[in-house]
C-alpha cells in the first residue's frame, strides 16, 4: 500500500493541452483554400441550375397556353387567365396551372398576345423571362423565352 502526500496548500498540478497559434493558422488556410476551390464550382452549377429552371418554366407554360388554346380557339390575354376562368371563355376547362410561378431570379414572367416576335404561326404568344442580367438569353444564346433570342 502506497501513501501519497500532498501539500495543503498546493493543488494538484494539471496538465493544459491546446493548439498552438501554428496549427491554427495552418487550419484556416487549409479551410480557406478549400473555399476557394468549391465556391466558384457551386455558384456556377447555381446559375445554371436556374437557367434550366427558366427553360423548363417557360415549356411548362407553353404545355398549359396550348391547352388552353385548343380549349377556348385563342391564347389566352393574360396569364392570369390560366388559372381564373376570364369572361369571355366559353370553353374554359382549367385552371391549367396551379399558379403563376415566378422565373428562377424571383422576377415576374412576361407573357404578350398577340406577340411581337411570334404574331403569326403556331405560336401567336410571346413569353419570357429578362434573366439574371435583364437579357432575354443566356451567355450561350438559348433564350429564355419562346422564341429565337436576336442578338
Amino acid at each position: 500500500m502506497t501513501i501519497t502526500c500532498r501539500k495543503a496548500n498546493r493543488p494538484p498540478r494539471r496538465t493544459q493541452r491546446a493548439f498552438t497559434l501554428v496549427e491554427l493558422l495552418l487550419v484556416l488556410t487549409i479551410l480557406a483554400i478549400l473555399a476557394g476551390i468549391v465556391l466558384p464550382k457551386m455558384t456556377g452549377n447555381t446559375e445554371r441550375a436556374r437557367q434550366t429552371a427558366a427553360h423548363t418554366q417557360i415549356a411548362s407554360f407553353g404545355t398549359a397556353l396550348d391547352a388552353y388554346e385548343v380549349d377556348n380557339g385563342e391564347y389566352p390575354r393574360q396569364l392570369q387567365d390560366l388559372i381564373v376562368k376570364p369572361r369571355d371563355a366559353q370553353s374554359w376547362h382549367g385552371p391549367y396551372m396551379e399558379k403563376i410561378p415566378l422565373d428562377p431570379w424571383n422576377k415576374p414572367y412576361t407573357y404578350q398576345f398577340p406577340g411581337r416576335r411570334n404574331s403569326s404561326g403556331a405560336k401567336g404568344y410571346d413569353l419570357f423571362t429578362t434573366g439574371p442580367h435583364g437579357e432575354t438569353s443566356d451567355p450561350d444564346g438559348h433564350p429564355y423565352a419562346n422564341f429565337e433570342a436576336r442578338r
